[in-house]
């Protein structure tokens, strides 16, 4: 579907528009949900990434306003005083937010937008915007999996290693509330899953924005 210069999506065959979605993806710390977010923008020109904003350190080659947004504690709370945030939650001691603004824009326009974040996150953005979320849980193989992907990316000392660890099994149970579920045992097919869950959902009638009046005129013998 291409996109006009005003930013404005342009018709698509006989006449139909689509809305765009989130995709949310979440997942425990460690079982891959990053990995497979990078790999589908980098396969689909019409999935973006939702930029958060944080107030946790930047880690080493992460970039600013591509990776996070970084701003201290007393600006996130301002942002949240506004309601700017789509989504807002603590983890680890740090906050996380989704700006509004930049979502709705992107799919009016048609396009989809992709979402790295928790459950907190993801409650919060189905009570704000059920119709336009779709959501999955990565699952990961196993714990003893789990554990050496957390040791193996060595970004964490060993207690926040240990601290992530304690925290899966209630992240997990939290997996009853999503849409659809992808257990994480090999990244290429993991990937290929989703795109298939990205697939069907941008085939919902309820997307189509325009699909009515095409009806019609088919009907009509148009």
């Amino acid at each position: 579907m291409a996109k006009a210069k005003s930013g404005e999506v342009m018709d698509g065959p006989g006449g139909i528009q689509r809305r765009g979605l989130m995709l949310i993806l979440s997942s425990p710390s460690g079982a891959g949900k990053t990995t497979i977010s990078r790999k589908l923008l980098e396969r689909d020109p019409n999935l973006e990434m939702s930029v958060s904003a944080t107030t946790r350190q930047k880690r080493p080659g992460e970039v600013e306003g591509v990776d996070y947004h970084f701003v201290d504690p007393t600006e996130f709370n301002l942002m949240i005083n506004r309601r700017e945030f789509l989504e807002h939650a603590k983890v680890f001691g740090n906050y996380y937010g989704t700006p509004k603004a930049p979502v709705e824009e992107a799919l009016r326009a048609g396009r989809d937008v992709l979402f790295d974040i928790d459950w907190q996150g993801t409650q919060q953005v189905i009570e704000n915007a059920r119709s336009d979320a779709v959501t999955v849980f990565i699952l990961p193989p196993s714990t003893r999996e789990l554990e050496r992907r957390l040791n193996t990316r060595a970004q964490d000392t060993a207690e926040v290693v240990a601290a992530r660890m304690s925290k899966a099994g209630e992240e997990m149970s939290h997996y009853t509330e999503y849409d659809y579920i992808v257990v994480n045992n090999d990244v290429a097919q993991s990937v290929v899953e989703v795109e298939a869950i990205l697939a069907a959902e941008r085939l919902r009638r309820q997307r189509q924005v325009g699909l009515g009046d095409f009806v019609k005129r088919l009907r009509e013998g148009q």
